[in-house]
């Protein structure tokens, strides 16, 4: 049965905020790009020879998740099927498939095992465009190759597509998600989501397939979106360049993660951070680096980035969150501060009982001050000792004597 949650979405979508995304194929073999064929125009025989040099000697499904877990990740979204249309799972419908490679085995599959065994979410990610299946109508357009018209078929297609996602859910057990990409052909086909949730009621399906989905793929939720409810999920690979694994990536600061993540998940949004492994199946060293900074950071702040948004009291310059009603709020600081002592009007926000930097977990100085009688008829309340060259982004918890009332007149609240 569908554990529902708001707006009938399964629950562990909202309790489950932070995700990976692994970009994992022939194309690692590469070394340039996962979309190596439409961007380098790499000869198909010479792509082809990445299937027969495909050995992934270090992969191991236990390495991956024991990882993902350690750094705070929740939930896995992992490419089924990437533009170039080779499958890394065993299917029935293709010999383009990694069981046909040196390593022999259906990685899926051995990724679904692991899962299922630590009760961790597994999304199959899954390419509408194909570059390889003759029938898909690849006229040169966006992310599509030249090929032959007198062999496009969509219906035929469609029935391709269908058949590898009916295969996804009821071969592996419990999938938690199906994450469409790239619908350049407009196929348009809504049966195909509703036979998913008939057979994975866990599953959330995005915004990217064949009809409407669960939720939207975005950080860039429009403020009346979120405000109506409307659930979406941002993502962006460690490497600049590319989503798959490059040789001469150019790589994103910790730092610069850390501020997605916060901005995207204190709005109420999840977030994937993707990985693209070696052709052997570990994780590029740099990447790794960054996943774990960023994970072992969103460990120690996630009570703030997953509490609900407080709009009332954000501004430009930093996030609040917090239960509506509530004694305790979060504010992530998203942008240096001008001094180390952080001030709330005390017209607005009760006495506070105690503050707290959550990226340490050290408590807070706080008092009441009050600054220009003559100007200021309440007292600021004031937390002393906020970092302002921390070198990362700050997460303040602070806990009042009593239940702080939102004021209605105050749309992007107090300047603080």
């Amino acid at each position: 049965m569908n554990d529902n949650g708001l707006n009938g979405i399964p629950k562990w979508f909202g309790q489950k905020r932070l995700g990976a995304f692994i970009h994992w194929g022939v194309y690692a073999v590469g070394e340039k790009h996962e979309q190596e064929l439409w961007r380098y125009r790499t000869p198909w025989p010479q792509y082809l020879d990445y299937v027969r040099r495909f050995a992934a000697p270090d992969f191991d499904p236990r390495r991956w998740l024991d990882f993902l877990q350690e750094n705070g990740f929740e939930y896995l979204v992992f490419t089924t099927k990437h533009h170039d249309g080779f499958c890394m799972f065993d299917s029935s419908f293709t010999d383009f498939k990694v069981t046909n490679t040196p390593f022999g085995r259906d990685v899926f599959g051995l990724l679904a095992e692991e899962c299922h065994k630590r009760s961790f979410p597994l999304v199959a990610y899954y390419s509408v465009v194909d570059w390889y299946h003759p029938a898909y109508p690849n006229c040169g357009g966006h992310h599509e190759l030249f090929t032959d018209p007198a062999r496009h078929n969509l219906a035929e297609y469609a029935g391709y597509l269908r058949s590898q996602i009916r295969e996804l859910c009821t071969n592996y057990g419990t999938i938690h998600g199906i994450w469409w990409d790239m619908n350049t052909g407009n196929l348009e086909d809504p049966s195909i989501n509703v036979m998913i949730r008939e057979l994975q009621p866990q599953a959330v399906i995005n915004d990217r397939g064949c009809s409407p989905g669960d939720y939207l793929t975005s950080e860039r939720c429009a403020p009346e979106e979120r405000r109506a409810g409307v659930k979406f999920e941002g993502c962006d690979s460690v490497g600049r360049f590319s989503w798959g694994y490059r040789r001469d990536e150019d790589y994103y600061s910790v730092d610069f993660f850390k501020g997605k993540v916060a901005l995207t998940l204190g709005r109420g949004g999840n977030f994937l951070i993707n990985v693209g492994p070696e052709p052997s199946g570990r994780f590029p060293e740099p990447a790794a680096d960054i996943m774990a900074g960023v994970g072992q950071w969103y460990r120690r702040v996630r009570e703030a980035l997953t509490a609900p948004p407080q709009p009332a009291f954000s501004g430009p310059r930093r996030l609040v969150t917090g239960a509506a009603g509530g004694d305790t709020f979060y504010w992530i600081l998203a942008e240096p501060s001008e001094s180390d002592r952080f001030v709330l009007p005390g017209d607005v926000f009760p006495e506070i009982s105690g503050a707290w930097l959550l990226n340490t977990g050290g408590e807070l100085a706080v008092s009441d001050r009050r600054i220009f009688p003559e100007f200021f008829a309440s007292p600021f309340r004031t937390v002393s000792g906020v970092p302002v060259d921390a070198g990362e982004l700050r997460v303040l918890k602070i806990r009042f004597k009593s239940p702080v009332k939102i004021p209605d007149d105050a749309p992007g609240g107090p300047v603080l």
